[in-house]
């Protein structure tokens, strides 16, 4: 059983810091008693939206995992006092599962409102209680600070020994994972606040990581006036391609393909060779990937004659990452003219797996080479991507992956990238609502490559021009960090950079992101770097390693 160790030095200090926060905005408090107006809050609400309780929650304190994990899962931040509603919005297709939601009502709040994003094929209730992408583990959380925070399970419930792309089989289930459940939940959430506090929020936020990264764009996209910032983390941008390529990433590793964890290192400890100087400093970081990503050739490590072992690569395994780095081309093209998935980058593959979820073992290969139907210990990259083709492509459980081709089923294809593929970079109307955007590209991320947001971003640039992208959206990348913010300095407070930039015009530049000890309640940060605005990277000009100031953003 997973243990919470909780400690009442960092109970005081993390209330402190809330009170300290909460104080500096005028509060609209619950109207009249709050655990009354709390309760009357159950019940029946318009547009099939059924409130199943409500009811006002102890504070919390801040508490952190005694297990691995990834840093930001470990750490359960310490909440106020508040009313929690659960709820769900009842289908209209009688098998499809319902959607399901909590809302966080501060008994004091700020005037905002903030939607969290899910995460692979969601099918977990997200509760909006934890720390948001990319934030600081000693920051008072976005509920102490006073914002109402809401979250929803996308529509489906994951069930215990089911892939996760079940659900997949029932067309309106699937189109609320797409993108009809995040707007529905945000409608009923603005609805619960007018209800508890006589007003519709001032000002609405979204954040999401991953797949919440693609909702996140998914609003900006469709629903342009529901959302004043919005935080993309490692977005999933370009869904249809992830799932063709991550599934091609794992056929190329059947059999002979497949790199064991000690050759994983090899491939890690050669870039770090080849590139680690290049920014002028030995820190093991590759500052500029992009660089490095055409520098670096794995035909170096390949194995003389009668060579064998884990100290050299085989022509397959080679032939794999070729094949992880190149583009997925597809024979038609998607939704807004993408015809292709860009191929993954250069470093981090030996970033140590926190509970899955980090390098080339977690993303790519797994602890064994990978199985039809795939198996716990194979690659979440061929886990998603090849139940992904079987229950949304085919919709044939029984396929055989490696006999697919996406031109066999082109209508069905194409159907799910005009639903999933959040790729418009038209964002006219969001921009003329008055929305800021940031993008966040980690580096050395294998669980989606950062060279699709990167190509979105430039997209929405030749789009609309450089200059009113500019006014409205922002696009960094963070060297050396993994999907989930491990392996190099990844924990900066976008909420404030949102909130500065939509609410007082304090447009962001460069920005400063910090690796942080998972020990409270100071979470000493143990090295920083500049957080650089594309297409900027960190180069070095002298000083300690750890330091941001030893470093300056340039091309």
């Amino acid at each position: 059983m997973m243990r919470l160790r909780i400690d009442a030095r960092l109970w005081a200090t993390a209330m402190f810091a809330v009170m300290a926060t909460a104080s500096s905005a005028p509060a609209t408090p619950l109207q009249g008693d709050a655990a009354k107006t709390c309760s009357g809050l159950a019940g029946d609400a318009p547009d099939a939206v059924r409130i199943d309780s409500a009811a006002m929650q102890a504070p919390t304190p801040l508490s952190i995992a005694e297990r691995a994990g990834s840093p930001a899962a470990r750490v359960a931040p310490a909440n106020p006092a508040f009313c929690k509603v659960l709820g769900h919005i009842e289908p209209i297709d009688p098998k499809a599962p319902p959607i399901k939601f909590e809302v966080n009502l501060p008994t004091d709040w700020n005037g905002r409102s903030l939607q969290y994003g899910g995460g692979g094929f969601n099918g977990v209730l997200i509760t909006g209680l934890a720390l948001p992408p990319a934030y600081p583990f000693n920051k008072p959380s976005p509920l102490a600070r006073g914002f109402v925070t809401y979250g929803t399970d996308s529509g489906h419930e994951a069930k215990p020994g089911e892939p996760p792309q079940t659900f997949a089989l029932n067309d309106e289930a699937f189109e609320n994972f797409a993108h009809k459940a995040y707007k529905k939940v945000r409608d009923a959430a603005v609805a619960l606040v007018v209800r508890a506090y006589g007003k519709k929020p001032d000002k609405m936020y979204f954040m999401g990581s991953s797949e919440g990264g693609r909702e996140a764009l998914t609003m900006a996209q469709r629903y342009p006036e529901d959302f004043d910032g919005i935080l993309a983390r490692v977005p999933v941008i370009n869904w249809v391609g992830l799932q063709h390529a991550g599934t091609r990433s794992g056929l190329v590793t059947m059999g002979d393909g497949w790199i064991n964890p000690a050759q994983i290192k090899l491939v890690a400890d050669a870039v770090l060779k080849a590139c680690d100087k290049a920014d002028g400093i030995e820190d093991s970081i590759i500052e500029n990937p992009v660089g490095c990503r055409a520098t670096f050739r794995p035909d170096t490590l390949r194995c003389a004659e009668g060579q064998h072992g884990d100290q050299c690569l085989t022509d397959a395994q080679i032939k794999a990452i070729d094949t992880l780095h190149a583009r997925y081309a597809f024979p038609f093209p998607l939704a807004n003219g993408v015809d292709d998935y860009p191929g993954w980058g250069v470093s981090g593959e030996n970033t140590p797996p926190f509970a899955s979820a980090g390098g080339w073992v977690s993303w790519w290969l797994g602890t064994t080479a990978p199985t039809q139907p795939p198996g716990q210990t194979n690659g979440i990259a061929w886990i998603f991507g090849a139940g992904g083709t079987q229950y949304v492509f085919a919709r044939d459980p029984k396929l055989d992956v490696a006999k697919y081709k996406p031109e066999d089923h082109k209508q069905r294809v194409l159907e799910v990238s005009q639903l999933m593929d959040s790729t418009n970079p038209n964002l006219t109307a969001f921009n003329d609502h008055g929305g800021k955007l940031i993008i966040l590209e980690h580096m050395s991320d294998y669980a989606q490559s950062p060279f699709a947001g990167i190509r979105y971003f430039e997209n929405m640039q030749f789009s609309l021009g450089k200059e009113e992208t500019a006014a409205f959206a922002r696009l960094y990348t963070a060297p050396g960090v993994d999907h989930v913010g491990s392996g190099a300095p990844a924990n900066v407070d976008m909420l404030s950079v949102l909130v500065d930039w939509v609410e007082s015009g304090k447009a962001p530049g460069d920005l400063e992101v910090v690796e942080q000890k998972i020990e409270a309640p100071a979470f000493a940060t143990t090295r920083a770097l500049p957080l650089c605005q594309w297409p900027a990277w960190p180069h070095y000009k002298s000083g300690p390693a750890e330091a941001a100031s030893s470093f300056s953003c340039a091309p």
